[in-house]
């Protein structure tokens, strides 16, 4: 698959996670965005839905952002 590099705006503690991870987790997570990205694209919902749906299942799950950071420092 081709890839492109490209700058997007993210919170400021998403990035710092991202600065300082690893090589392979920086790979992971951009292989992440990347899938829901491409996720969002093919649904024909408008963005502002699927991005409620998102905080939604995170809320129900419990997801927090020390959570997620603990996820991503695995």
């Amino acid at each position: 698959m081709e890839t492109k590099e490209i700058t997007i705006r993210i919170n400021a503690e998403f990035a710092h996670v991202f600065e300082t991870a690893s090589e392979e987790q920086r790979h992971k997570m951009e292989v992440l965005l990347s899938l829901k990205l491409g996720e969002v694209m093919r649904q024909k919902k408008p963005l502002e839905e699927i991005m409620s749906e998102i905080s939604c299942k995170a809320q129900e799950r419990s997801l927090t952002p020390e959570m997620l950071d603990a996820l991503l420092n695995e």
